[in-house]
């Protein structure tokens, strides 16, 4: 279809959108994982324990920053950033469900975290994923990430990426002193 656009911009971590998306991120990486490990998806009551507990209030003002993509206006994706230390930020949260991939809603929503992560003032952005998300570790590497040692300790994950951020820093195209 053509006119079909895609918008990025901020939105509240409890707004109606981001939090429908987080739902269906959540939903989707869980089942992979038990499907995969276990062979069945994730036990209902367990979901929404997982769900409930991570509200996402990480994701907010003055250290964090959740991204919602909009195809032709309606919500298909999803992009967090938070503030680790002064100059590092975390990438995290990002979704575009199944029926919106591939029509490069992905890498928009990676450029706006880059962006909200420089404006948050850090220099560079690390992520962790999982090996059966191939998905997103081809995107990661597509977009100028790099593998790297863990930068933290969760349990679930098992790649960690880094990238530094061109123009932290710069003004009018001009490096910083």
């Amino acid at each position: 279809m053509t006119g079909m656009t895609w918008t990025v911009a901020p939105e509240p971590y409890d707004s109606p959108a981001a939090l429908a998306l987080w739902r269906a991120y959540y939903t989707e990486v869980s089942d992979r994982w038990y499907l995969l490990h276990e062979g069945h998806r994730t036990d209902p009551a367990e979901l929404e324990r997982a769900i409930a507990a991570t509200t996402g209030a990480e994701l907010a003002a003055p250290k964090g920053e959740l991204l919602i993509a909009r195809y032709d206006g309606e919500p298909a994706g999803s992009a967090g950033v938070r503030l680790l230390d002064a100059e590092t930020a975390e990438l995290t949260r990002v979704f575009v469900p199944e029926g919106m991939r591939g029509r490069g809603g992905a890498p928009l929503l990676v450029a706006a975290a880059e962006e909200a992560a420089r404006s948050l003032g850090a220099r560079r952005m690390v992520l962790d994923t999982r090996g059966d998300l191939v998905e997103a570790r081809a995107l990661y590497a597509r977009l100028g990430y790099t593998e790297t040692g863990p930068h933290n300790d969760d349990p679930y994950a098992e790649h960690w990426f880094r990238k530094e951020l061109p123009g932290t820093g710069a003004v009018s195209g001009r490096p910083a002193p």
